[in-house]
């Protein structure tokens, strides 16, 4: 069976060759001063980390390479020793994962919402509802398209809360109405907008999303939609290979002035993705 070390060793390989054939230059495959960050496709692809990152490793020379996934693989490749710091969107599951020894400590970042969007005619009328689990309502109803991520990560356990505020299980009707992708955030709203359907999607992703043709936002605003993101270093006591020293760093900064500036400023034609709301450390 391949040890923890040698996984790690492999993923920062592959790791690194991704770099390699994304830049075209070479890679400093000697250099051991990185860590690997597993994190949510949502902070990925809205381009927050290429934003953020370069400015951290300015300042303390240590490079952030970041394995984009869902929140429970996130959670799920950390607890096989695959990384140094989780960042996901998932507070049950970041806490249940410090409580059972393998993080050290949760930090809060940033904050964002969802938001259910959908095409322009709106078959299932849920433009401007107030309450989300009505929105789903209505959309069972009508039995039109609704695309799920179905990947256990953050914005699917949320989708799945949502359901059951709404009374309705909608596994039943997998396959024929309800999509279940098993993909990212991006494949899942093209899949909403191939077939006219509705998505729920984190804010940050719909901005950066290029391919909305007549969607819209539909459904906003309602507290049930708040989208909270955390921070913990992998417990060094469970894997004696994590950089904690380097992780918390990258924490340090993250919820510090510099890196909370830093999310502030990142913005998509004008319009802010993430709101930083970590608080000061004891």
């Amino acid at each position: 069976m391949m040890g923890v070390c040698t996984r790690r060793n492999v993923l920062g390989l592959a790791l690194a060759g991704l770099a390699f054939l994304a830049c075209g230059v070479p890679v400093a495959w000697t250099a051991d001063n990185f860590i690997i960050v597993q994190s949510t496709t949502s902070t990925q692809n809205s381009g927050l980390f290429e934003h953020i990152l370069p400015l951290f490793t300015k300042k303390t020379g240590i490079e952030v390479r970041v394995v984009a996934v869902g929140t429970g693989q996130a959670l799920k490749n950390a607890k096989n020793g695959d990384g140094d710091v989780v960042l996901v969107h998932s507070e049950p599951d970041e806490a249940k994962f410090v409580a059972d020894g393998w993080g050290v400590k949760r930090y809060p970042v940033m904050y964002n919402d969802f938001i259910i969007v959908g095409p322009a005619d709106d078959p299932a009328k849920i433009a401007r509802l107030k309450q989300a689990p009505e929105a789903l309502k209505r959309i069972a109803e009508a039995k039109a398209p609704f695309a799920s991520r179905a990947d256990d990560s953050g914005t699917h356990k949320a989708e799945l809360k949502l359901w059951q505020a709404a009374g309705i299980d909608p596994k039943g009707a997998s396959g024929n109405w309800y999509l279940e992708t098993g993909s990212g955030m991006g494949a899942t709203l093209n899949t909403a907008v191939g077939k006219r359907g509705y998505a729920l999607t984190d804010r940050a992703t719909w901005l950066a999303f290029a391919n909305k043709h007549d969607f819209k936002v539909l459904v906003e605003g309602d507290d049930k939609l708040f989208n909270q993101y955390g921070v913990i270093l992998v417990n060094p006591e469970r894997h004696q290979n994590v950089k904690a020293k380097e992780g918390q760093a990258f924490i340090d900064w993250l919820t510090g002035a510099q890196g909370q500036a830093a999310i502030a400023a990142y913005k998509i034609d004008g319009q802010q993705l993430f709101f930083p709301n970590a608080r000061p450390q004891s």
